[in-house]
């Protein structure tokens, strides 16, 4: 028995015939590979739809956008093609990012849609949440509203031919840095003990929301118009401006009002005990704390916002998305609808995804002792 015992325990006594060879890592993989595809009758057939959607959608897709696809030429290199003209992208790229905006002038338009990126991005930096940045978004779009509008030698340019990326982002940015004070004075205030102030922000902000963002473009454009004396005009963008920011205020409101009742009790508590003002705690305490909790909200709402300002077509105003669509009609290149919207489909996928990991990065970043393996 012994003898038996010490064979079995040295793996190098047994025979050739009998030894157990552990698996390589990659039939491993393999193996999960396998059993997660068809391991189970459920999964054979969720494998199975997947196939069929792929070889019936995915593939003629890239079949016609990439395979088939002319890259470079002119509308005559685009008549006899199969698939995609990406030639018209690169002709009317121009047209799509500035919109309407003066040829020799685009230039600024550029300089102004570089001028929001890098705020943006800078924004997003953690370690760069100090008052300069305050100071720099104040000098940032002042410096955008005199290049897109004239003004210090530059020729003046109208609103009205303002367009493309430029005027998408341009509304974005203004429409939030209007509305997040705002929210925020929404959001305390219907959390107020003070029964006339809470009802007041409980009947602004549930309005807002019951009412689509399309109705709320149409009120700024025909009603508040009527609302001013005789003779007195506000330029479209600027009604576009407040329209946005009244609508994004009532939903980030709603958000923050989640984020504020989410903060215990005992943290107002321990705030005043340590001789901390009611403004103190909400500033250093409350308020940190609220956005933290609802960051993938109101990063939701944010990108919600971006694809939104394609509305403003309502207005008469051409963003990124109706720029292209107006491109397309070119007789030139034979109405290319399809290139049109796909491109613009890809951008509009591409920031929101970015946004979205984003998200995902800054609730682990201010949150280093939650465990999220996403």
């Amino acid at each position: 028995m012994t003898a038996v015992a010490a064979a079995v325990d040295t793996p190098s006594a047994l025979p050739p015939h009998v030894r157990a060879v552990p698996p390589s890592p990659v039939h491993q993989r393999l193996r999960r590979l396998w059993g997660g595809l068809f391991g189970t009758p459920l999964n054979s057939l969720i494998t199975l739809v997947y196939i069929g959607f792929i070889a019936v959608v995915v593939w003629p897709f890239l079949d016609w956008a990439l395979v088939k696809a002319v890259w470079v030429g002119n509308g005559d290199a685009c008549r006899q093609a199969q698939g995609a003209c990406w030639a018209f992208v690169a002709d009317k790229i121009r047209f799509i990012l500035f919109g309407l905006y003066p040829g020799p002038e685009q230039a600024r338009s550029a300089a102004a849609l570089l001028v929001m990126a890098v705020l943006i991005i800078a924004t997003g930096l953690p370690a760069l949440w100090r008052w300069p940045l305050l100071v720099a978004w104040g000098a940032g779009m002042a410096a955008v509203l005199i290049l897109l509008g004239g003004g210090f030698g530059l020729t003046p340019v109208a609103t009205d031919v303002w367009g493309g990326m430029t005027l998408s982002l341009l509304v974005f940015v203004a429409g939030v840095l209007m509305a997040a004070p705002l929210a925020v004075g929404l959001a305390l205030a219907r959390r107020s003990k003070m029964g006339g102030l809470r009802l007041l922000s409980v009947l602004g902000i549930e309005i807002t929301r019951g009412i689509p963002f399309i109705a709320v473009l149409y009120a700024a454009t025909l009603l508040f118009p009527l609302m001013l004396p005789a003779g007195a005009a506000v330029d479209k963008l600027l009604r576009a401006q407040i329209a946005v920011s009244i609508f994004v205020a009532a939903f980030l409101a709603e958000t923050l009002r989640a984020g504020l009742q989410a903060v215990p009790r005992g943290q107002y508590e321990a705030a005043y005990a340590l001789g901390l003002s009611r403004w103190q705690t909400l500033r250093r305490i409350i308020l940190p704390q609220a956005i933290r909790t609802v960051i993938p909200g109101i990063v939701n709402i944010l990108l919600n916002v971006f694809q939104d300002t394609s509305l403003v077509l309502v207005i008469g105003l051409f963003d990124f998305l109706n720029a292209a669509r107006v491109a397309a009609n070119d007789s030139d290149w034979m109405g290319r609808h399809d290139e049109a919207y796909a491109f613009a489909a890809l951008v509009y996928f591409t920031l929101c995804f970015c946004g979205s990991r984003y998200s995902l990065w800054l609730e682990r970043h201010v949150s280093p002792h939650r465990h999220d393996h996403r």
